[in-house]
């Protein structure tokens, strides 16, 4: 058992947008530890995503993670022999974090072009309602829904 909770850790700011969600998200997108390859393919994708939309690159890329970011989601449960999927609320970190991991996922699986050509289509279709990592959560959402018998086991 653990004596403390773990301490959360403070994330710096980003140097171009100054804002701790782009960093957080960044470290998400990294691989084996190069930041600074990760930022330069997260900076090409808001390049094109400011050419492409209406508002600002930064706006679409928030409103891209507010769309992904899932609400509740299933959890396993063993009750007398049996597994149930019991819905339930995300932690407001939790939330933060699957919306970013998906919206990583779904990039890297899309064919062909730069990582950050597919992750500005990506950012840009989340923020439309749109795309692999909105069809997850939306996915997540109906399995919570469809499990909502089952939330009276929940923990």
């Amino acid at each position: 058992m653990r004596k403390a909770k773990a301490k959360l850790r403070e994330v710096d700011p980003d140097p171009r947008y100054q804002d701790t969600l782009v960093a957080k998200f960044v470290n998400n997108l990294m691989l084996q530890g190069k930041k600074s390859l990760a930022y330069r393919v997260f900076y090409e994708a808001m390049d094109v995503m400011e050419e492409k939309s209406e508002e600002g690159a930064l706006a679409t890329f928030k409103k891209a993670v507010e769309n992904v970011t899932p609400q509740v989601e299933v959890r396993s449960r063993r009750v007398g022999g049996a597994t149930f999927q019991i819905p339930q609320e995300v932690r407001t970190s939790r939330k933060i974090s699957l919306a970013m991991k998906w919206i990583v996922k779904f990039s890297r699986a899309r064919s062909g072009k730069s990582m950050g050509q597919k992750l500005a289509e990506e950012l840009l279709a989340a923020s439309k309602g749109e795309g692999g990592a909105f069809k997850k959560k939306e996915d997540t959402h109906r399995m919570a829904e469809a499990n909502k018998a089952f939330s009276h086991f929940r923990f």
